[in-house]
Formats: structure tokens, sequence, C-alpha cells
């Protein structure tokens, strides 16, 4: 057996010899990976050799595996949740209002062994917003981008109440909220009211208007699932109307003149998406428009994109140019009807600008809810964009009524990455008040004086609670052809990044900032099957 393997160990060796004398340039190479098998040294010991590349295929074998094994735990995991615990009468009541980025966020976080947890959306389900603008045109499907907020509570240890219902009216002396039922379907109690021990507002915001008439009644928005759905059914329908015999040649103009106003992230992200539509499925599929579809971007300020660097903004509004999608900076909408709209230019002339589609994607202003809780505090509340804050998302005016996210007026930019680290400390706040409502009960039923002075000592402590700190991890926006761009901080300064490499990466980042492995999994699925099949350009 040994003279059998000294044999091959030999024939390999000699084999080795003459490749490398063949190949010198390889020589580092081949002495790693080409290794003989096995060695017989002179007193007939026979030595087996494992080449690095040999446990480089174990490692990934086994990371492969590994990751296989975890991936399917999470996703068994997620179809199985536990057991809960009933709601417990003795421990204090939170009521999130909304599942928006903040209440969504503190609702995975929060400690509900501590808390019975009442939730009230008027939508049962998280949504995604940053690639909703996708969903309009396809390149990824609506449910891809929804996480069902039971798939959530319901792993949770404790029971939390969901209902899906808007609240209309909070009052805050008796620390109460009214709900009513928003559904079609309509039962035997259409309205509720729910106590509360603490109140947190995540409601969000609704579309800025300016009060210029005929944006409500003529313009689309892009915030909501449903929005996206009209967008869609809009844009086809003036696509297939524009290819409708004997069509007059302003008319088809018209029908394909697609104008969005709002030159933030939104706006921008928008416009790239409706820019890849055109160039990779309805040059295909419709040759005979294709050439006359044309897309306008509108902005009141100089430049769009006002929260990045000076060089991604000129890096935009130079891929903007390439891919003939026009820009209108300074230019204000006055007055928007049916079939056009009426803008005031950068001299301060005025014209009119025809359209078939329009997308409102121009700020946000506060739900009714909210402006009807700031009329409760007349001497604190005076900011019309949302409720006024202190550095621990309380309610300036209140002890127990807490705001994040676009419902709250802080010194923070309304943004989803804003609210989603609001509702992580606020769950770590609620774990402190509770420890200190803990050691308060504590303290008052103790007799012994030397343990009395030492938990007063670290009640003093865990009283000390920390101001909400936000730390900006940047940002990203998609402007069309297979490019985006993103301004990090890096140090004391930023790293401002733009082209393909940089929209890999921001794949990535929303990939990893999905709430699941379902959502990460459709999502992955969607951008593969748009790749390899296209987009589907049917109106529904």
């Amino acid at each position: 057996m040994q003279s059998t393997i000294g044999s091959i160990a030999q024939r390999n060796m000699i084999h080795g010899q003459k490749l490398a004398q063949w190949l010198p340039r390889t020589r580092p190479l081949l002495k790693v990976a080409m290794r003989p098998y096995a060695t017989t040294t002179p007193t007939g010991t026979v030595t087996v050799h494992k080449s690095r590349w040999h446990t480089m295929k174990r490692i990934v074998q086994f990371g492969v595996v590994g990751g296989i094994a975890y991936s399917g735990y999470v996703l068994w995991d997620a179809r199985h949740p536990p057991l809960q615990a009933p709601f417990d009468p003795e421990k204090k009541t939170i009521v999130i209002l909304g599942s928006g980025w903040g209440s969504t966020s503190l609702l995975k976080s929060i400690d509900t062994d501590l808390y019975n947890v009442v939730v009230v959306s008027p939508r049962n389900y998280f949504l995604f917003t940053p690639l909703l603008p996708s969903c309009t045109v396809g390149t990824v499907d609506i449910r891809s981008i929804v996480e069902p907020t039971r798939f959530i509570t319901r792993h949770k240890t404790r029971e939390v109440k969901v209902f899906e219902a808007e609240c209309t009216e909070i009052d805050p002396v008796n620390k109460t909220v009214t709900i009513a039922d928003n559904s079609e379907i309509k039962g035997s109690v259409n309205t509720s009211t729910i106590p509360y021990d603490y109140l947190v507002i995540g409601v969000g915001a609704t579309n800025q208007t300016f009060g210029i008439k005929g944006v409500q009644e003529h313009a689309l928005f892009l915030k909501e699932v449903w929005d996206a759905q009209k967008i869609r059914t809009r844009l086809m329908d003036c696509i297939e109307t524009a290819g409708f015999p004997e069509q007059a040649p302003e008319e088809i103009d018209r029908l394909l003149h697609m104008i969005v106003v709002g030159g933030g992230p939104t706006g921008v992200e928008y416009a790239a998406e409706l820019h890849d539509f055109l160039v990779e499925d309805l040059t295909t599929w419709y040759p005979e428009l294709a050439g006359k579809l044309k897309i306008t971007l509108i902005e009141a300020l100089p430049n769009v994109l006002p929260a990045f660097s000076k060089q991604l903004i000129d890096y935009t509004e130079a891929s903007f140019k390439e891919q003939n999608i026009t820009i209108h900076t300074k230019t204000m909408v006055k007055e928007v009807h049916d079939k056009d709209i009426t803008i005031q230019q950068a001299d301060g002339s005025l014209a009119k600008m025809p359209y078939g589609l329009l997308v409102w994607a121009t700020g946000n202003t506060s739900r009714p809810v909210v402006r009807n809780l700031m009329s409760k505090f007349p001497a604190t509340q005076k900011v019309g964009r949302g409720l006024v804050v202190d550095d621990w998302m309380r309610m300036e005016g209140s002890d127990d009524i807490y705001a994040i996210g676009d419902a709250s007026a802080s010194k923070y930019a309304p943004t989803a990455q804003v609210a989603s680290q609001q509702g992580k400390y606020l769950a770590r706040l609620f774990s402190q008040l509770a420890l200190r409502d803990h050691l308060e009960q504590d303290i008052a039923a103790m007799t012994n004086e030397e343990e009395k002075q030492s938990k007063l000592r670290r009640l003093a402590k865990v009283r000390n609670v920390k101001p909400f700190h936000y730390s900006h991890q940047g940002s990203l926006a998609y402007i069309g052809s297979d490019k985006a761009i993103a301004d990090l901080p890096w140090g004391s300064g930023n790293v401002a990044s733009g082209g393909v490499a940089t929209y890999v990466f921001w794949r990535s980042v929303y990939l990893s900032n999905l709430f699941s492995l379902r959502n990460r999994s459709l999502v992955a699925t969607d951008w593969i099957k748009k790749n390899v099949l296209g987009r589907d350009i049917s109106r529904e």
C-alpha cells in the first residue's frame, strides 16, 4: 500500500516539475495549487498534503451549507410564531399610531414583556417607500416591498393588538384615542375608544400641495401603494391612447409628455425609473411611440437634490441631460388643469405646459389628526409641519405623548433614516422608564435604609435618560441607466460617489434594509426577473 502511494506521489512530483519548467511564470501558483497529494520520506513515512485550494473549497462549502441552513431556519421561524403571553392589566399600555418607518422600527425593538402594546394604522402593513418609484413601472412588484404588521407582532413575547383603523381624535386629558374603521366593509361597530398610558404618534404626513389650484384633482402622488398603482395605470393609458388610430400629432405629444414636480430623491428616482422603462421596454414594444415620449422634471429651487453635495448634483444633472430628461429649476407651478399646467419660469414669465401624466413629489404637511392635537396645545405647538418635540421625542406640553418621523417637527430632516432611528431610541427609552417605575415601587416598599439608599442611587442613574442623537448613515438616490449616487459620511467629511459601482452599492443597501428575509428574496427575484424577462407592460 505504501509503495503504491509512494509511486503515485513520485509520478505527481515529476509531472509537477515538468509543468513548472514549461510555465516558469506560474511557478508561485503551482507551488500552492499543485502540491503532491502524498510524499514518502527516506524512512518510508507517507505524508499526505492538502492544498490551499482544497481548504478554500471546504470553507466555501461549509459557508454555503451554513447559509442555507440559517436561511431555512429563519424562514421556518417566520412561518411558526411562538405562543404569546396575554395582555397584563397590571402593566402600562403603549398605543402606537401608524405603521411607517418610525412606528415599525419601534414595534420591532420594543420589549413587550414590559408593556401592553396596541397598534392603530389605516394600513395593516409596513411599506418600504424607497423602492416605491420602481413599482410604478414594474421593476419591482408592490407585494415585494410590503411587510404585514402581524408578521412582526406575532413574534413578540406578549400579544400585540393590531387595529386597521384611522385615529380621528386624541384626548390628552382622559388619555384616550378614538379610532374609526376606514375599510369598505363595515361591521356593526365602526368607532371605538382606546385608553393609553403612553402614546406614540407616527402617522407620517400627507402630500403638500401649497394650496395650488387643481393639484389635488389632477396630479398623482407617490407616497402609498395605491399611488403607485394609479401612476402605472395612468402611464399605460397615456401610451395606449397615443397609439389610437388617427390621433392628432399634438395630442400624441401631450399624452406622451410625463411631468414630475419635485426635484428631491422621490422625484428624481421616479424620473429615472420612467426613463429606464422607456429605453428598456417601450422602445421594443412601442417602437412607433418610444421616440416621442418626453420626461420633464420641475423644481422650484436652483437645483435638484438639495441635500446632496454639489458634485453629485452636477453629476445627476449631466446624467439626466444624456438621458434626454429635461430639468426646469427655479420654476414654480402656479395652477394645474386636466391637460396642462401653468408654470412661472426663472425669468418670471408664465407659460403653459401640456402633459399626459403629472406626478407630484414636492413635500409633506401634517395630517388632520396631528393638526387637531396641535390646536389643543396652542402655547407649545406653533410649527405647522408637525408636532414640536424635545430631545427625548416627547411632545412639548405633554409628559406621555411622543411623536416620531414625519409627524414630528424636530431639528432633523423628515427622512426614513431619521424615523427609523427615532423608533429604536423610543424602544430603549421605554425600557428605561419601565425600570424606573419598578425601582420606585421597590423603594416605596423598603424599610431597610441601607438597601433603600442603594436603590435610590441606582434610580438617579436610571432617571438620567440620554437624549436622542441622530447618526447620519449617508444619502442614496437612483438616477437611471444603472447608475446611482451616494453621499456618505467619512471621518469629518463626506465621500461622494456616482456611477455603476454605486448602483450596485445602492441595491445592496436597499436589500439589507428591507425588514425581512421574505422581502429581500422577493425584491432580488424581481430584479432578476426584470433583467431576464423584461417588465410587464400590461395596464393592470
